[in-house]
């Protein structure tokens, strides 16, 4: 593959900065020596950030803004940037911090429940876990977008238990399957894709047990045998 002449790399940056607003050092590694690549990474951040999806802007930037917190990311001001143009407030953006911090500490909860559960029956590990971060919301955010911005840290943070939780109360508060595979998704760009495959593994299950009732087509999904990993002979 012969290598870009030094204005196809700069026509291909000035392209990222009119579409972004900003050019990243990695733009520019990519532009230089790995343009395939650069192409498909284009589109996948268009379809998760710029593009429309099932989320209104400002629910997606709130996921977003979620994320970042939980992933302690100082890069991706343009998201807070965004999300104050969707009618953002310091107040929602204060929520989401806790919520993202109330998040982080599931992991005791999911021991309080394998545990200690029957040492401490009248401290229900998941309705614990669920009602604190309720308290914290402070009325800025309607239950549903909450309950899809917590599911989306969990899953950013690799947290099975607290992501089970926070997909049934998903449910319960009345959140679009489709909005909540789309939460889910945006944890592919800080985190990579594997945290999403275990994250919709974990829904999966979900499904599989009952513990949430799926539409047709996330029915039909649960349906398919043979989801996981390629499996190996003891050879190799």
């Amino acid at each position: 593959m012969p290598a870009p002449t030094p204005a196809e790399v700069r026509s291909r940056l000035d392209a990222i900065r009119v579409a972004r607003g900003f050019v990243l050092p990695h733009h520019g590694a990519m532009a230089a020596a790995l343009p395939e690549l650069h192409v498909a990474y284009e589109g996948m951040y268009r379809a998760l950030t710029l593009d429309p999806g099932h989320m209104a802007p400002l629910a997606r930037e709130s996921v977003w803004l979620a994320i970042l917190a939980a992933c302690e990311e100082p890069v991706g001001t343009h998201h807070l940037a965004k999300f104050r143009a969707a009618g953002g407030t310091e107040a929602q953006a204060a929520a989401l911090f806790r919520l993202a911090a109330w998040a982080a500490g599931a992991s005791r909860w999911a021991t309080l429940e394998a545990a200690w559960q029957a040492h401490l029956p009248g401290v229900p590990a998941a309705r614990a876990y669920l009602d604190g971060a309720e308290a914290l919301l402070g009325g800025t955010l309607r239950p549903a977008l909450a309950r899809l911005c917590l599911a989306a840290v969990q899953a950013a943070a690799d947290q099975p238990w607290g992501l089970a939780c926070e997909i049934e109360a998903a449910y319960a508060a009345g959140a679009p399957e489709p909005e909540l595979a789309e939460a889910l998704s945006l944890v592919i760009w800080p985190r990579g894709v594997n945290r999403f495959v275990r994250a919709c593994e974990v829904w999966l299950g979900l499904i599989r047990a009952g513990r949430v009732v799926p539409s047709p087509a996330f029915a039909a999904w649960a349906e398919v045998t043979g989801q996981g990993p390629l499996k190996l002979s003891p050879e190799g």
